[in-house]
């Protein structure tokens, strides 16, 4: 039995040029979803990346990560959501931060775009309670929920389970070798999307297409017994 969780690989990538290569090549090895990453563009300029997005011609999401969430993008946050803004009708996905103004989001989602509200954290992983309550914040504003923590022990990534066990249209992740576990059995609680990796690695314990395409389609018989 096939997985229903679709597989996105994000791109990495300083211009538009090799975001078209990499895209092509994250394709060919299975690729169900592309996230292109806009604030890794050394000048993104919006004129450019809707071409882009239009010669790949594929499903994707479109993610300008704020830099306090582990992105990279050098202007305003006008600008930054902007250009988000101006992908809503090229895309299937637009991600946008939960610490986002409140009016970003409601204006991206009034779009009718698929929102994913998404939330990172790179040092650790709250409570079971916290990240409860910030996912229903996320799913209040946008279709998806997204939350990404960085475990300290195993207790951390058995408390992403839980979430992914107990809330329907969310992506829950935890990061590093330690949760990498988490993005495969992601597949199991039916989640809409898990991350691999493909030529660019954007979070810790990225999983390579291939491996996690294996790995998903696995009928992993234990969880039944």
């Amino acid at each position: 039995m096939y997985s229903q969780t679709k597989i996105a690989i994000p791109i990495f990538q300083e211009n538009c040029k090799k975001v078209i290569e990499v895209a092509n090549d994250c394709i060919k090895k299975g690729a169900d979803i592309l996230e292109f990453r806009i604030d890794a563009l050394e000048n993104p300029n919006i004129n450019e990346i809707k071409k882009t997005i239009e010669e790949i011609n594929f499903p994707m999401i479109a993610t300008n990560r704020i830099t306090s969430e582990g992105g990279f993008f050098k202007g305003t946050e006008e600008e930054r959501f902007n250009i988000l803004y101006e992908c809503c009708d090229l895309v299937d996905y637009v991600d946008i931060e939960l610490q986002s103004n409140d009016e970003y989001i409601n204006k991206i989602h009034d779009t009718d775009i698929t929102t994913i509200v998404s939330y990172h954290d790179f040092e650790k992983t709250p409570k079971l309670s916290e990240i409860t309550y910030i996912v229903e914040k996320e799913q209040a504003l946008g279709d998806i929920a997204k939350v990404a923590f960085m475990p300290q022990n195993l207790d951390d990534t058995l408390t992403i389970l839980a979430i992914l066990s107990h809330c329907k249209d969310t992506i829950a992740i935890s990061m590093g070798d330690l949760g990498s576990y988490t993005r495969v059995m992601a597949s199991k609680f039916n989640s809409p999307i898990t991350f691999a990796a493909g030529t660019d690695v954007t979070a810790p314990g990225q999983i390579d297409i291939e491996t996690m395409k294996a790995l998903l389609n696995m009928d992993l018989d234990i969880m039944d017994q």
